[in-house]
């Protein structure tokens, strides 16, 4: 069932803010051009604030926030296009995103980059995930769906996901059956998933159970803020189950080996990472530690700071690649 507080679009006359570093937005790796969209809408959409807990118990109510969300069409027309919704990380909206959008728009693809943060009053999470529950970006990404969906322009049968980082692991798991049932309207689903290095380390009930479309995950063999060895138990489970799903890991490449933000792989002090972690879903939609079974938190001894975040070319211009094959062949831009 959808939220209760039903998506509602509008064009705002002030656009809601995007943080976007527009020295990056050309392009994902120097030298290349961006061309120019045709048309660039900036939307308002219902959401609500939920619990981790609430979230897995299929609670429909949290608090109601308004969030925003940058729509792109690559050219003129009438004709329905193919998008993709793309899902910022635990520092917000950043050129690295804005860089993907324009690499999609130069396929022909309409491109919302979702501002899960700014309507909430976040600009990063980074220091403190506590700040926001890691799930509510799984049920923005649906409200995003359910809006696009609507659109003139967009094909809805035609429409994926991509995230980053924290915005991976809502993307991934979007693709769970049993969050579709209880948090998507009915009918609606994602054409194709799209998954930079994701956090894996949650094992949840029915998560095994994803819906029967291609899902791909780009990490880093490198990656120590979220390790790529869970995501590679997962995704062994999940091909098992008969799947579409693969995984790619790139040589030396650390977290964020895409973005050109950081030229040089360094630590980010301030950061938590979970890669000590074992968590699982309990009853009740508890999240715990599967070492002490005791209710998780950001102060358990397994959370620590300081993993490493950097550009990786080679592996960007591969994930450049892979990403022109896989939108190519899934969602048939023209």
């Amino acid at each position: 069932m959808p939220s209760a507080f039903a998506v509602r679009e509008c064009h705002v006359m002030n656009p809601i803010r995007l943080v976007v570093s527009f020295a990056l937005s050309l392009a994902l790796a120097p030298g290349a051009q961006a061309q120019l969209v045709a048309r660039v809408e900036m939307h308002a959409f219902a959401s609500s604030t939920l619990t981790d807990p609430q979230f897995l118990s299929g609670e429909q109510i949290g608090m109601p926030v308004m969030l925003g969300g940058e729509l792109r069409l690559p050219r003129p027309g009438t004709e329905r296009l193919p998008a993709v919704i793309l899902v910022h990380g635990s520092g917000g909206v950043s050129g690295g995103v804005d860089a993907w959008a324009r690499f999609l728009n130069d396929l022909g693809v309409a491109t919302f980059v979702l501002d899960a943060f700014t309507g909430r009053g976040l600009v990063s999470v980074s220091g403190d995930q506590a700040k926001l529950g890691r799930l509510n970006m799984i049920a923005d990404s649906y409200r995003a769906l359910e809006l696009l969906s609507r659109h003139a322009r967009i094909d809805p049968q035609r429409i994926a996901v991509m995230g980053f980082s924290r915005g991976g692991q809502a993307a991934l798991y979007s693709s769970v059956k049993r969050f579709q049932r209880m948090h998507l309207a009915p009918g609606l689903g994602f054409a194709a998933y799209i998954v930079f290095y994701p956090d894996c380390h949650t094992t949840y009930t029915d998560g095994d159970d994803v819906v029967d479309k291609p899902i791909r995950i780009l990490h880093g063999a490198a990656d120590d803020y979220n390790p790529p060895a869970p995501c590679r138990a997962y995704v062994t489970r999940l091909q098992k189950a008969g799947r579409d799903v693969q995984m790619s890991e790139y040589p030396d490449a650390h977290h964020v080996f895409d973005s050109p933000a950081t030229r040089v792989p360094t630590k980010s002090p301030a950061s938590q990472t979970v890669r000590r972690c074992r968590l699982e879903e309990a009853e009740g939609g508890r999240i715990i530690n599967s070492a002490t079974k005791q209710v998780f938190t950001y102060e358990d001894p397994c959370v620590e700071r300081g993993p490493m975040i950097g550009y990786n070319e080679a592996a960007a211009r591969e994930a450049q690649k892979a990403v022109r094959e896989f939108v190519t062949a899934t969602l048939k831009p023209k």
